[in-house]
């Protein structure tokens, strides 16, 4: 089974639109004056605290933007489209090893986040990213997190789908006592056999203001026996949350500053949906199907396929895209709120990019 994880660079992006001679997004990712303007443009419409509002009484309105300007603000947003931010969450976290145990370091921060271009706000979050660091283990893995809290209120950290002992389960007052700020704190347990799959870690304290502020992160079991999970090519991982940070947010990032999902045709993509927040996100996939193989990390008896898949928080799913058609497919929240308004695309929306190697100019 092929296990690449696949994390394109802007320029490589770029070159596959090109390849693709898509003139809607591509064209608008050259780094040209026009579309420096653009992006700055959809940054400033872009402003997240009103959208749900304006989307829902846009007709109430005295002055509503002609279709002209409408238009205008779709555009200049599509043609931003991937705009560059600084940071980027859930790179693989690095481990030391203590004998044969893993060693992963986590420090609970506040910093100022980029969740759109030229937008920022206060983030909670494990090593200064959202959302935290990948944790990826395997099963049977003895593990331990050292967690610093330098966060002006005490915290905690629970693993969610995780098999635990219950004084590791991270509840404070429940299982353990609160990670008060200056304090480090040791989890240390074994990741039983069994627990493969896609899981999650967050506070667990205070913890509507503290995951969505950005304390959290995925956690992905690896199976001791891959051939015991469906293959794949290529796989990405979105972590779904809505709050502080953007209101409505893809891998703590809104459009048109999220990240494409880039795949040749023919490719396989496995997709991890996690969802963080506080509502229900149905994501939608244009142009292609997802086959829906497994749920809070367990392999569903009998997988199904969908095009708009409901994920309520603190679920958890694995999907399997196969590229076949090639193109720019828009790729979305279905509660259109969440990623749409008068004002064009925000929040929750992103594109999946399928590249035809046979549209690929020689060289």
């Amino acid at each position: 089974m092929s296990r690449v994880t696949e994390r394109l660079s802007r320029r490589e992006v770029l070159g596959g639109l090109g390849a693709l001679g898509l003139t809607g997004v591509g064209v608008a990712l050259a780094p040209s004056t026009q579309q420096q303007n653009g992006a700055v443009l959809a940054a400033d419409v872009v402003s997240h605290a009103d959208h749900e509002d304006m989307a829902m009484t846009s007709n109430l309105q005295s002055k509503t933007p002609s279709a002209d300007e409408m238009d205008a603000m779709h555009e200049a947003g599509v043609k931003a489209f991937p705009a560059a931010t600084k940071g980027k969450g859930g790179q693989p976290l690095d481990y030391t090893m203590d004998g044969d145990v893993k060693v992963f370091q986590l420090t609970c921060e506040v910093v100022e986040w980029e969740y759109n271009v030229g937008q920022t706000a206060e983030a909670w979050t494990y090593n200064g990213v959202v959302p935290g660091p990948e944790i990826r283990v395997t099963e049977g893995d003895k593990c331990r997190f050292e967690v610093t809290n330098k966060l002006p209120q005490s915290t905690a950290i629970h693993w969610h789908g995780l098999y635990v002992p219950n004084d590791q389960d991270g509840v404070p007052f429940m299982t353990q006592p609160p990670i008060k700020p200056g304090e480090t704190y040791t989890y240390e347990f074994t990741i039983k056999d069994g627990n493969a799959g896609s899981h999650m870690y967050h506070s667990h304290s205070n913890s509507a203001f503290q995951v969505t502020s950005g304390l959290l992160g995925p956690f992905i079991v690896e199976p001791k026996d891959p051939s015991t999970r469906p293959a794949f090519d290529m796989e990405y991982t979105i972590v779904l949350n809505d709050g502080p940070i953007g209101a409505y947010s893809l891998n703590g990032k809104t459009f048109p500053s999220t990240e494409p999902i880039v795949a040749k045709k023919g490719q396989t993509v496995l997709i991890r949906y996690m969802n963080e927040g506080l509502m229900i996100h149905p994501m939608h996939l244009h142009g292609m199907r997802q086959q829906v193989i497994a749920q809070d990390g367990w392999l569903l008896p009998q997988p199904h396929y969908c095009d708009t898949l409901n994920i309520a928080p603190g679920q958890r799913f694995e999907v399997l895209v196969e590229a076949t058609e090639p193109g720019v497919w828009a790729y979305h929240c279905h509660i259109l709120s969440h990623a749409e308004s008068e004002h064009g695309m925000f929040g929750m929306v992103t594109a999946f990019i399928v590249q035809d190697d046979e549209a690929t100019p020689a060289s």
